[in-house]
């Protein structure tokens, strides 16, 4: 297990990311990258569709990128945007980090200037059903 995830590797992974963003409908450019649990970082971009609904988040980009490249833990996320209001991860997304993490994981919350915002995922997804949720169920 390595040492905590470094911010700032975090925040420059997430805002290349988000340069690449398909974002051509609502504008909003969102990168996120994530630290996994040997401390690898994976990062994703929003990729929006013309048929909304099948757009795919930031955060499910790098969480994708960490489980192809072998990762199975967030060790940490930052999650990346420019607007009025502070970006959170969406609730399907809030819940594939807890897929992967803990309700101790940090989740930072950026914007262009720097990170505005850290705070356990605990607090964003309270009570959270994940899969300690399922240990012993099932044949």
């Amino acid at each position: 297990m390595s040492s905590a995830p470094d911010i700032d590797a975090l925040f420059q992974a997430a805002a290349s990311a988000r340069e690449r963003a398909y974002a051509p409908y609502s504008g909003y450019q969102v990168g996120a990258a994530l630290a996994d649990e040997s401390g690898r970082v994976f990062a994703g971009c929003n990729v929006e569709n013309a048929a909304y609904p099948v757009g795919t988040c930031a955060e499910a980009g790098a969480i994708a990128a960490m489980v192809a490249g072998g990762g199975r833990r967030i060790a940490a996320i930052l999650v990346l945007a420019d607007g009025p209001e502070l970006v959170t991860p969406c609730g399907a997304c809030r819940q594939r980090i807890r897929e992967f993490g803990t309700d101790r994981t940090p989740v930072h919350l950026a914007d262009p200037g720097g990170v505005k915002r850290s705070l356990a995922l605990g607090e964003l997804l309270p009570l959270a059903f994940g899969p300690d949720s399922l240990a012993g169920a099932g044949g």
